[in-house]
């Protein structure tokens, strides 16, 4: 009986260490819904919050590239750098970034190509509750700015002042004194220091020194245009404050390019073309604006043209500049006559600058000569 009693009990010790079902604890599956709660994930969202502050600006002179210097400056973030051909592309790449919280767009104007679909884009943009500023001096269709300002985004325009001195006078509280010195380099490179706040900025330095800063800062954007880490390098060198002669290189490369636009003289000499009211050229080895003013000069003609093949692009970048005897607003003419032949273009009563394609150029420059009096 002792023995039987024994083995029972060692038998029940064992159904009590068997209790499979208690192991329940352990696989309790359902509390591990705190693990898979997806709904909480809502933390990750937070990194989503809209921080980035973005500048799109021109590429291809002091004037957007002194724009998103002082922009950096005084808001921080990061410059993306265009022409007009690639303007739109890099609207419809930030469309969609669901960081960014503050866009600048300078110096790019709108042609009646491309001013519908900036208007969508900026639609977009602003359902996603982003801030936008339009800072420009180009001629632009005043329908547009009030489409732009019907859906709260802020328009800087005065065709009277370049790009840069509007930037400063808008902002000049978050920007330090450096800032004024920019505004005047570009002011000089879009020859408009003679306007009301460009005069008023120059008369603040010597003229020579802004004149040969401005000059050494231009050539050297021009003759980096296909060097972007460059051109975002000179932009963060300015918005730091630095003078063009404080950046490492920039005089010997400005001798460089000089001595190229002396041998561009010859070259259009011997290779430019008149019509009744225009001189016209197509520059194979440098670019386009700087060759235009020679065109216009040596032509002896009130209006100078110059083109450039862009095989990449299937297009003509052509320049156009006149004369302080020019009566007609070239910048207007331009933007009709471009989009007619299936491209864009516009700018200023004597200086704008075109995209046409390349099967179209020789109309272009003959419709032009007609549209000219």
């Amino acid at each position: 009986m002792l023995a039987a009693s024994k083995t029972k009990k060692s038998v029940t010790k064992k159904t009590t260490a068997k209790k499979t079902p208690k192991k329940t604890t352990a696989k309790k599956t359902p509390k591990k819904t705190t693990a898979k709660k997806t709904p909480k994930k809502t933390t990750t969202k937070k990194t989503l919050k809209r921080t980035k502050v973005i500048c799109i600006s021109h590429k291809e002179d002091a004037d957007g590239i002194s724009s998103a210097a002082l922009i950096r400056q005084a808001f921080g973030g990061d410059a993306i750098l265009v022409d007009y051909p690639g303007q739109m592309e890099a609207l419809q790449q930030v469309v969609n970034d669901e960081k960014l919280k503050s866009l600048y767009i300078c110096d790019l104007g709108l042609s009646k190509k491309t001013q519908d679909e900036f208007i969508d884009i900026m639609k977009s943009l602003r359902k996603n509750k982003v801030s936008i500023t339009y800072i420009d001096h180009h001629d632009i269709d005043p329908d547009v700015v009030k489409s732009l300002q019907k859906i709260k985004v802020k328009v800087i325009h005065d065709i009277n002042e370049c790009t840069t001195v509007q930037v400063y006078n808008a902002f000049k509280s978050k920007l330090n004194e450096h800032a004024t010195f920019v505004a005047t380099c570009a002011a000089i490179t879009d020859y408009m220091e003679d306007r009301p706040l460009g005069a008023k900025l120059l008369q603040m330095y010597d003229r020579q020194f802004a004149l040969i800063s401005a000059t050494v800062l231009t050539y050297n954007i021009v003759g980096h245009q296909k060097e972007p880490d460059y051109l975002l390098y000179l932009v963060e060198e300015l918005a730091e404050s630095k003078f063009p002669h404080d950046i490492p290189n920039t005089f010997e490369f400005a001798q460089i390019q000089v001595e190229k636009l002396s041998q561009m003289i010859a070259k259009v000499k011997a290779g430019m073309k008149t019509m009744k009211n225009l001189g016209y050229m197509e520059i194979t080895d440098a670019g386009a604006s700087g060759a235009v003013n020679f065109v216009m000069g040596l032509s002896g003609k009130d209006v100078g043209v110059a083109y450039k093949e862009r095989v990449d692009h299937g297009i003509y970048a052509v320049s156009v500049r006149g004369s302080k005897n020019c009566k007609v607003h070239l910048g207007k003419i331009v933007n009709v006559l471009a989009t007619d032949l299936g491209g864009s273009g516009g700018g200023h009563d004597k200086a704008c600058g075109a995209v046409i394609p390349k099967p179209k150029i020789k109309k272009f420059v003959t419709e032009l000569n007609k549209k000219i009096k």
